[in-house]
C-alpha cells in the first residue's frame, strides 16, 4: 500500500511524538514532588485532613509581641488577621524578619495550629505584604 519512505516517515514522526509526550510527563511528575504550595493560616484551619509528611509553606504576618527566642529556637505566630498558627524554627533568621512583617515559613504541620519550620523566607522589602493578608486587611477596614 504505502511506500517505504512513507512508512519510515510515519515511524520517525510517531517516535518523536512519543518521546515528546514522555518527556513532558517526566518533567511534570518531577515538578509535582518539588512544588510547595503557599497557604494562609485560615486555609490550614479549613483543611479536612492534615498530612504530617507533606512540606507546606504558610504565609502571613508575624504577630506583634509573639516572637520568643530561646537558645537554639525561635517561636512566633503567623497571622492573616483571621486565624493564627504557631511556628517553631531553629536556624538562621533573615534580616528582614520581625514583628508586623510579612513572612513565609516552610515546614511540616503537626496539627492545625502548630508548624515546625525548616526554612523562613523573608526575601522581600519592608513594604511587602502577601496578597491574602492584603485582602484580609481590606475586608477588615
Amino acid at each position: 500500500m504505502y511506500g517505504k519512505k512513507v512508512k519510515l516517515r510515519f515511524i520517525f514522526l510517531s517516535s518523536i511524538f512519543l518521546i515528546l509526550i514522555l518527556s513532558v510527563f517526566l518533567i511534570l511528575k518531577s515538578l509535582e514532588e518539588n512544588v510547595v504550595y503557599f497557604i494562609s493560616p485560615s486555609e490550614i484551619k479549613s483543611l479536612n485532613e492534615i498530612d504530617n509528611n507533606k512540606k507546606i509553606r504558610v504565609g502571613g504576618m508575624v504577630k506583634k509581641n509573639s516572637i520568643q527566642m530561646n537558645q537554639n529556637t525561635i517561636n512566633f505566630v503567623i497571622t492573616d488577621f483571621k486565624n493564627e498558627i504557631n511556628v517553631i524554627y531553629s536556624g538562621a533568621i533573615p534580616n528582614l524578619f520581625g514583628e508586623g512583617k510579612g513572612v513565609v515559613a516552610e515546614g511540616f504541620l503537626n496539627d492545625r495550629s502548630y508548624l515546625k519550620a525548616k526554612k523562613i523566607l523573608a526575601k522581600h522589602d519592608e513594604n511587602y505584604m502577601p496578597p491574602e493578608v492584603k485582602e484580609a486587611l481590606e475586608e477588615k477596614n
